[in-house]
């Protein structure tokens, strides 16, 4: 049969049926799978009445859920046929897909579904990671086959009509190319234009939510294109807005009283054409498709640009959001309303959530207000529901409910700038508007039960003493009952290269408790637990490295050894607010929570990788699912060793020459190849040469070699002199970092004096890239000088390299460095200075791990001749299978490593490294010696540790 055949014969089938929810469901779904080619849903390897496990301890059903590996997937919700208000349905599948562990409900490995369907037998409402993006009838699904491309057996990209996300960029950068106009070319003043900007949406926004009347906006401006003044229409229509006191007559008579603040000043603008065409453009669209909290971050990101043709680029999806908004607010109050028996606990309830006050105190653009705004009113719902569902009409006449309760005063917002102030303030403007329709929509049948009104959706509330411009750090936060939110992420590098010294000094000071080499996110998270009182709850986003090391222990080891539970968390995502950003995502509980904990980690740097999930009985500080490794013991002995250094930081690029300029050169002496980690990755050789004048105590001795000297004067002197007295300048002393480097100039910033040492008296050294997706390690040549993107171990025994190439250093790596993005980032202080040596192994065990390591690399270097490939490229291919020699080198090497240190195969490896860590930090306690890096004693004089491959140190030539 062909597709226009199945598709013919699926819509006839459907127009037989009844809509019957329980009866037709299933029958349905399964034609829906046969029309676009599978056998039917269990021959596509489909689940029909999917248990959906909540981690309140509940298990629901999906009616479809699909999601096979490397498929899109989608979970179909159907609802009977009469039902018409579809979009009420949302909250109850949006809370399955969030709820839901894939590799519980389907199999190990799987993913959540990308799509999500609800239908009604004669409509589709489909969303992507749930966000609507298109809305179907039965009637047009024949023409209409594009949108649903992935559900074909080969699946293709779907072309949408009603994507929400598509239809809110296209809106604000049409708004932000006014703006843009306004103030760039026309060099109007900028608060004023947004301000007036922010006027307009609104005023859009309201014209097609039925509170202006029809069309009165657009029609406002056609008239100005058509010669009225902008100036005057406009400006009195926004006039009118702010005006409690109704038009007696004119044009604005029918005008509502706005209130809300936004239209308190009102600075009218003349617009010319060009900016009539663009408002005129941004009346066509429907504001009705238009997320206020998407618009509202784009908006805020040109808004912010200081470029001219620089537009916001970045917004936090729903689905990113609800990682906070789900376990911080929805599933506790689910809880309580599902425990709720008897009709004075569900009044009691709907008191109590009208008085639920959310902060954010880093909202931005107020995103994550407006969906907890919306979710509020949702479980409001769910409680309004229960009552008409449970109880006779006779004890439900007295209630007179009304209008909803929630208030979105009950929703508090602080941020440092500005804009983002009122544009947050606008966003829970329109939010009040979308959910008045939102409520308007769903009361129908309950007003004449439980006394429900109509929601006007005006006048707006006023939320400058809710939402306010403050330093949330040094000021006081207002009263909340959860608080939520994506504190900025400078890590302790970007602190201080982007903020006020004098600023960061005080932040220091109001939190000494908290490491100063911690990220500056930290802080929101220690001072929402600072102030919690015992059953209150927070979410938070925060650097990936809120898990790791100092930003850990000024954050989450606080959290959890001062009456903290982290309930639900995500150890490592790319962040959806920012492709470049990876994060994490930590909800907690001041208090007791004894139900399941979902733990979440991305596998890839791309937003579309997988995610592993764990249900633990506990989630660590460090967000993991192994054992806890936060406090392993620092060994002395490795500390000591001079075995793990990072590489030369040169700080300019003067002292580097492309091997034209090293071969033009009188004297080679004191220049060397220098290699770096992504020549060590990709080329396997030093692409550059570099100058090294480090020996030099004094410019007289660094002049010795007068070409050497000559070329970095010009070059790096007069930007290390620069640096200096821009130093200086700022911080009104003669000494500092800067100035002190700018005294012996010709040195580099890090020249890793002891480290040139050692390896100047061995033939080869060991280094990994310091930042890494891969444990690849590989021995240069004493004549390479290493940059310090490279961390590199002073050692060139073969049994070292076995030890720190093997899968037990990797996972202890792992488990202990810091991360930068969604890559490993090794730390000698962590990593290095933790890792416990094998302590006692035997001859026999040390000559297998050293030709264990030998036979690896020989593997490694046959592989890559053979197919011209990098190291890169062949670990890249190793992750697809591990049939190959080179895994199975490394496998031997594993398991000789193993044997060494005594381990057993079925045991942990990082449970039984932990122990060896504290028995050995014991041992140093009670002043014994241990084994630390390198050769044991015993095998010094055994010729058998030694060989001679590494990468030689030849420039390729250009």
């Amino acid at each position: 049969m062909n597709k226009i055949q199945r598709i013919s014969d699926f819509t006839e089938y459907v127009a037989q049926l009844k809509g019957d929810e329980k009866g037709e469901a299933q029958l349905f779904c399964d034609r829906f799978f046969r029309a676009f080619g599978h056998g039917g849903i269990l021959e596509a390897n489909g689940a029909l009445e999917a248990r959906i496990k909540f981690s309140s301890g509940k298990t629901k059903f999906a009616d479809c859920l699909w999601s096979p590996p490397g498929r899109s997937g989608v979970l179909i919700e159907m609802k009977k046929r009469a039902e018409k208000n579809l979009e009420a349905h949302f909250p109850q599948v949006r809370d399955y897909w969030v709820e839901m562990n894939p590799e519980i409900a389907i199999g190990p490995g799987a993913q959540k579904p990308t799509y999500i369907i609800i239908c009604n037998f004669d409509r589709f409402l489909i969303y992507k990671h749930l966000t609507l993006v298109d809305d179907i009838n039965i009637k047009e699904f024949e023409d209409r086959l594009s949108a649903f491309n992935f559900m074909l057996t080969e699946e293709k990209e779907p072309l949408f009509h009603h994507n929400i996300e598509e239809i809110s960029q296209t809106a604000a950068r049409t708004i932000g190319e006014l703006f843009k106009y306004l103030t760039f070319d026309r060099n109007e003043n900028r608060e004023d234009s947004q301000r007036f900007l922010l006027q307009c949406v609104l005023a859009l926004f309201s014209e097609d939510f039925g509170l202006l009347p029809n069309f009165f906006f657009s029609e406002i401006i056609r008239d100005c294109k058509y010669g009225a003044s902008s100036y005057d229409l406009i400006g009195g229509l926004f006039k009118q807005m702010a005006n409690p006191k109704p038009a007696k007559g004119g044009r604005f008579k029918e005008i509502k009283y706005f209130n809300g603040g936004l239209f308190d000043a009102v600075e009218p603008v003349e617009l010319d054409d060009y900016c009539l065409d663009l408002l005129a453009k941004a009346a066509e669209f429907n504001w009705k498709n238009v997320n206020p909290a998407i618009f509202g971050a784009l908006f805020e990101g040109t808004m912010n640009a200081s470029e001219r043709h620089a537009f916001g680029a970045h917004f936090t999806s729903e689905a990113d959001v609800q990682k906070i908004i789900n376990p911080t607010i929805v599933r506790p109050w689910k809880v309580r309303i599902n425990k709720a028996k008897t009709l004075s606990e569900l009044t009691y309830l709907h008191e109590e959530i009208s008085k639920f006050r959310v902060l954010d105190p880093a909202c931005g653009c107020g995103n994550f207000l407006f969906v907890a705004y919306l979710t509020l009113k949702d479980l409001e719902m769910s409680i309004i529901e229960k009552m008409a569902g449970s109880f006779a009409r006779s004890s439900l006449r007295s209630l007179n409910l009304g209008i909803s309760r929630i208030s979105t005063r009950q929703l508090f917002g602080l941020d440092v700038l500005p804009i983002a102030v009122e544009v947050a303030k606008t966003t829970m403007m329109l939010a009040k508007e979308v959910a008045a329709e939102k409520w308007n929509n769903r009361i129908g049948s309950l007003m004449g039960t439980l006394g429900l009104s109509f929601d006007e959706g005006l006048p707006l509330d006023r939320l400058d003493d809710c939402i306010y411009n403050c330093d949330a750090l040094l000021q006081p936060w207002p009263e909340f009952d959860v608080v939520v939110g994506n504190p900025p992420y400078q890590s302790k590098n970007k602190m201080k290269q982007e903020m006020d010294p004098a600023y960061i000094e005080k932040v220091r000071k109001a939190f000494p408790e908290v490491p100063g080499r911690a990220d500056f996110c930290v802080y929101w998270i220690y001072k929402a637990h600072t102030l919690m009182k015992v059953g209150q709850r927070s979410g938070l986003v925060g650097t990936n490295t809120i898990r790791q090391n100092y930003s850990r222990k000024g954050g989450l080891d606080f959290v959890v050894n001062n009456g903290g539970v982290i309930t639900d968390a995500v150890s490592s995502q790319v962040w959806s607010g920012d492709a470049v950003v990876h994060v994490s995502i930590v909800n907690w509980i001041k208090g007791v929570d004894n139900a399941p904990k979902m733990l979440a980690n991305q596998l890839g740097d791309s937003i579309d990788s997988q995610f592993e999930y764990f249900e633990l009985a506990e989630i660590n500080s460090a967000l993991s699912a192994n054992i806890d490794l936060s406090n392993a013991k620092d060994l002395m002995t490795n500390a000591k060793s001079g075995a793990c250094y990072q590489g030369q930081t040169h700080g300019h690029k003067g002292f580097l020459l492309s091997l034209e300029e090293f071969n033009s050169l009188e004297s080679k002496t004191n220049v060397y190849p220098y290699l770096i980690g992504e020549d060590l990755l990709s080329k396997g050789y030093p692409n550059r040469y570099v100058i090294d004048l480090n020996y030099a105590d004094d410019v007289f001795e660094a002049k010795e070699f007068k070409e050497l000297f000559n070329i970095i004067k010009v070059k790096v002197y007069p930007d290390i002199k620069d640096k200096a007295d821009k130093e200086a300048k700022r911080s009104g002393k003669n000494t500092g970092p800067r100035q002190n480097h700018y005294k012996k100039w010709w040195k580099y910033w890090r020249a890793r004096a002891e480290l040139i040492e050692k390896i100047n008296h061995i033939d080869r050294y060991i280094v990994c890239s310091r930042v890494t997706k891969r444990p690849i390690f590989e021995f240069v040549s004493s004549k390479i000088r290493p940059n310090d993107a490279l961390q590199v171990f002073p050692l060139e025994d073969d049994y070292s390299f076995g030890i720190v190439q093997s899968n037990i250093h990797w996972e202890w790596f792992k488990a202990r460095c810091s991360t930068l993005k969604g890559d490993w980032r090794y730390t000698s202080n962590t990593v290095f200075d933790s890792f416990p040596w094998p302590q006692n192994p035997g001859t026999k065990e040390f000559e297998k791990v050293c030709n264990k390591s030998r036979m690896l690399r020989e593997s490694r270097n046959k592989t890559m001749n053979k197919y011209n490939w990098s190291l890169r490229d062949l670990y890249r291919v190793m992750e697809e299978s591990d049939e190959n020699p080179v895994s199975k080198a490394q496998k031997e090497l594993d398991l000789a490593v193993l044997k060494a240190y005594g381990f057993k195969k079925r045991d942990s490896i990082l449970n039984s490294l932990f122990i060896l860590n504290g028995q050995l930090a014991k041992r140093e306690e009670n002043r014994e010696e241990i084994q630390g890096p390198g050769v044991p004693l015993c095998f010094k004089n055994n010729s058998k540790y030694l060989s001679s491959d590494c990468l030689n140190g030849m420039v390729a030539k250009s």
